[in-house]
Parts: structure tokens; sequence; C-alpha cells
């Protein structure tokens, strides 16, 4: 008896499966943003101010002057106050053989700075900067 009920149900046509059209079957790609058309809105943000900071300072060790100096660009957009960032920024710069960037970025550190230990020696290295 079971075997007779088994071979009736094989000789029915398959179950069908509903098939989904296409679109349905693969998900859809995201769509790529346009950079150009809305841009990065900065906030001041400390913590990612200093995170970019901490980047910099490892390309600074790692002799990558290019790299560090625009994460040093990316922590002044988070924190346009934070004088290390102006500093080193301005090593960097300095070390690209960029004059005039240096001597920007060390005279932004002075003033966000100008009683620091550091403000004597980068006196020095503006005039420096001022002779070449």
């Amino acid at each position: 008896m079971l075997l007779a009920a088994a071979a009736i149900v094989a000789a029915q046509d398959p179950p069908k499966i509903k098939e989904r059209p296409p679109e349905a079957q693969q998900p859809a790609e995201p769509q790529e943003e346009d950079a150009s058309a809305k841009p990065k809105e900065y906030t001041f943000n400390p913590i990612q101010a200093d995170n970019e900071l901490k980047v910099g300072k490892f390309y600074m060790k790692g002799g990558k002057f290019k790299s560090a100096a625009g994460r040093f660009d990316e922590a002044l957009k988070w924190n346009p106050g934070l004088s290390e960032a102006w500093l080193l920024l301005g090593e960097a710069r300095e070390k690209m053989k960029d004059a005039k960037g240096a001597r920007q970025a060390y005279e932004k550190y002075l003033e966000a700075d100008p009683d620091s230990k550091m403000a004597p020696d980068v006196k020095k290295r503006l005039s420096k900067l001022g002779k070449s």
C-alpha cells in the first residue's frame, strides 16, 4: 500500500516553485556617493582630532611626511586650537621642503600656544624659514 502511494506521488507533476523576478534575485548594490555633492562637515571633536594626531605621529616616525601632514590637517579641522598639531604640521611641511606651509603652521602654533616651552625654538625655525 505504501509502495503504491509512493508511485502515485512520483507520477504526479512536481510542485511548482515560484520564480522571483530577476531584479529580486540579486540584492541591489548601494549607489556610490558623490563626494563633490556633499562636502564633509566638521564640528569640534577633540577625540577625532586626537586620533588623527596619533596616526600623523605614526607616519612622521616612518618618514611619510606627506601622509603625516594630511593627518595633522585633518586633526586641525576637528580641533583648530590643537597646538601640537600645528607644531607637527610645521615640522612635516618643513621636511617636505614646503617653507611657506611650514611658516604658516608655525605661526598658527604660536597663536594657539604663545607661552609654550617650544615657542623660542619655533621662533628660531620661523627666522630660518624667513631667510630661505
